[in-house]
């Protein structure tokens, strides 16, 4: 069922045109900007969009520009793990790596504890009204999520296309705090616009 919904859930959010989906993500990012979370983090990992995700390329200009740290995912093919690896410079530290997604060259892996995070933004597929994701099936962040402090915020970027009621899940799956949307936030209780210590 899992698979049939994410190839559903892929072709809903590849109709988006460009235009319609910088629009979105321009929303989207006004919507986070506002919040508290986003404020007041220091050290934020979020992802490099592709197969038109979520654009992150003005979020990760807008931290770097406001003196925030910034971390991103590095895929590791092999065992299906993330490591968290500090982005400096957009421009020299990227080049494509699995899946065609830009990752750090060599030179430029700077790998951190997850520990060290007070903010994460994730990507997904797909979104349920209790938080929990779809990603492409190969489980990384489902591995990742866990290893974060307890502390630490997560927070899915998704168009409003990518909500469903509910979602397949597992033992395995581990449910974000925040799903931020052009429509809104919405938190883990499934209550729009309402997160006392998001907004």
């Amino acid at each position: 069922m899992k698979k049939v919904l994410r190839e559903a859930l892929i072709n809903k959010r590849s109709s988006l045109s460009k235009e319609k989906a910088a629009l979105k993500s321009r929303q989207i990012f006004t919507e986070l900007r506002a919040t508290t979370l986003y404020k007041e983090a220091e050290r934020v990992m979020l992802y490099i969009a592709f197969r038109n995700e979520v654009h992150t390329e003005e979020i990760i200009d807008d931290l770097l520009q406001r003196g925030k740290r910034v971390f991103i995912p590095i895929t590791v093919h092999s065992t299906k793990a993330i490591i968290v690896s500090e982005l400096k410079n957009p421009i020299e530290d990227l080049q494509p790596g699995n899946f065609g997604v830009l990752e750090p060259k060599p030179e430029a892996v700077r790998e951190v504890d997850p520990s060290l995070l007070d903010l994460v933004l994730v990507p997904g597929v797909g979104f349920d009204k209790k938080g929990y994701r779809i990603g492409y099936g190969a489980g990384y962040y489902d591995r990742f999520l866990p290893r974060l402090s307890p502390d630490t915020p997560t927070v899915g970027l998704a168009y409003q296309l990518q909500l469903v009621d509910e979602l397949p899940i597992d033992q395995y799956d581990y449910p974000l705090q925040y799903i931020i949307t052009e429509e809104g936030i919405r938190d883990n209780r499934g209550l729009y616009g309402i997160g006392s210590d998001i907004e």
